[in-house]
């Protein structure tokens, strides 16, 4: 027996291999998300501006519901807490984000329009539903976000220790504890602006151990990332192979 509803959850989720509705599909979304973005490169509104927001909303409002209807098998069980589950997944609340801003076209001018306008930004997400390569990379960083998370933890803990620091042995450059965390988190990342530097010969030196701490804070999550990746790309083709 044809089975419409798992057709459409076929259809939805990302393009598998011959499968050309499904891949035609992501091309149609990937194409509405571009050119959804392009008011937000504009100034001011004009018709243009209001029927691409208004079709690419309503497409996006199709999408939407599509997902909400097939959530059963999106989720992995036959149940109503399948649907609630998957309203609250992240990707889902993105998704009804980046269509609020279509209600700009129908309400009167008030102070949420430019915070609506603003909610067109979550259209961006959206291309990660359409993309194998945004997908593997989206799975590979919930696989290793514990890892990330430790090593996120490990920058946080040193940009208040060295801020610490740079506080107390520089008090006439820093007037804030604000601004020793601002000089902390650019030198850990190797940038670096200039406005603000210390002037004493430990201060310094703690500029140059947070210039080298950076390069290897740098490097941790990228090996880590990297690693996971080419861990998946080589299962990936271990299963077409098969």
């Amino acid at each position: 027996m044809y089975d419409f509803k798992r057709r459409m959850y076929e259809v939805l989720e990302a393009s598998s291999v011959g499968d050309k509705s499904s891949r035609a599909y992501d091309a149609l979304l990937t194409t509405t998300v571009i050119v959804s973005l392009i008011p937000m490169t504009l100034k001011g509104e004009s018709m243009y501006t209001r029927w691409i927001e208004l079709v690419t909303s309503l497409i996006f409002v199709i999408d939407y519901v599509a997902r909400v209807y097939t959530a059963d098998y999106k989720m992995g069980y036959k149940h109503y807490r399948a649907y609630i589950a998957y309203v609250f997944t992240p990707l889902a609340i993105f998704d009804l984000l980046s269509i609020l801003p279509v209600i700009i076209l129908f309400a009167p001018v008030s102070s949420m329009i430019g915070l609506l306008r603003l909610f067109r930004f979550f259209r961006v997400f959206k291309l990660v539903r359409y993309s194998k390569t945004m997908i593997i990379i989206s799975n590979v960083i919930r696989k290793v976000r514990s890892q990330l998370l430790a090593v996120l933890i490990l920058i946080i803990v040193y940009i208040f220790v060295s801020a610490m620091l740079i506080f107390q042995l520089e008090p006439n450059i820093f007037d804030t504890f604000f601004d020793a965390l601002y000089w902390a988190t650019i030198s850990i990342t190797t940038i670096g602006y200039g406005d603000i530097s210390p002037v004493t010969d430990a201060g310094r030196f703690i500029a140059m151990i947070s210039a080298l701490v950076g390069m290897a804070v740098i490097a941790l999550p990228t090996g880590i990332i990297t690693a996971a990746y080419m861990n998946e790309i080589t299962k990936k083709k271990s299963k077409y192979e098969l």
